[in-house]
């Protein structure tokens, strides 16, 4: 948009503004703000590279973005809103320019063969595609929540099976990383055989001892304290193959 257009729209929404007979409203800070957004909305719409997409044609391409709707059927209802004619590729593009956006993504590909089967059976009855870009969404969005839902419960279970498996290490004295057992405040780890100890105290810092076996109520051997794990485990790096007296 040149700058005279420019000074154009703004002098236009101005004028609009200063017509309300109510001085009250004219000073009022919301109606500034409302006029303000309306003068950027329109310089940014007038002066952006997609020229092809007016008023609700972009709302409805956004509402639809993770519908799977076949782009031609899209196109042909874009078509009958105001505003040039849109091609096939047109609406690819456009399509394409949200999903990469910052904090956008492409649909979920999983969800595709559900979202046409919804929309062959709404337009065999007849549904304007409005409506069926609704039920789209709405189906998209259960089906995300069901799939995040299934997802979380998976790794709880794989989370579960780690633990458990780790347990069975632990107990079988077999070597294995620093390992709770389920009922135990207490954390053990071996390496060359020996079994150590971690407890945490009530300075938040990790005491660590060496211990002939795996039990909650035996103290062991104190060999420090530290405050972090990772600093126990160096240590235990380095006495784990030392010569132990007794």
């Amino acid at each position: 948009m040149v700058d005279d257009d420019r000074i154009r729209v703004v002098a236009d929404a101005i004028a609009a503004y200063v017509k309300s007979p109510s001085l009250q409203h004219l000073r009022d800070p919301h109606s500034i703000i409302t006029v303000a957004k309306a003068v950027i909305k329109k310089l940014d719409r007038d002066s952006g590279i997609w020229k092809k997409w007016e008023g609700q044609r972009d709302a409805l391409l956004k509402v639809s973005l993770g519908c799977w709707i076949p782009v031609e059927e899209l196109q042909s209802y874009l078509n009958t809103l105001p505003g040039p004619n849109l091609t096939v590729t047109d609406v690819c593009q456009r399509q394409r320019a949200y999903h990469e956006e910052p904090y956008s993504g492409y649909p979920n590909e999983d969800l595709k063969e559900g979202c046409l089967m919804l929309f062959n059976e709404e337009k065999a009855l007849g549904t304007e595609l409005t409506a069926i870009i609704g039920r789209l969404a709405e189906h998209v969005e259960g089906e995300e929540e069901r799939l995040r839902l299934d997802h979380e419960t998976r790794y709880k279970a794989l989370r579960e099976g780690e633990r458990l498996a780790a347990e069975r290490r632990l107990l079988s004295g077999a070597d294995c990383k620093w390992t709770h057992l389920k009922k135990s405040s207490e954390c053990y780890c071996r390496v060359n055989g020996r079994t150590y100890q971690l407890t945490r105290t009530k300075e938040k810092r990790w005491s660590l001892s060496r211990v002939e076996a795996v039990s909650s109520e035996e103290g062991g051997n104190l060999i420090g304290t530290y405050l972090g794990k990772a600093d126990a485990t160096k240590v235990v790096a380095k006495i784990a193959y030392e010569t132990e007296y007794r």
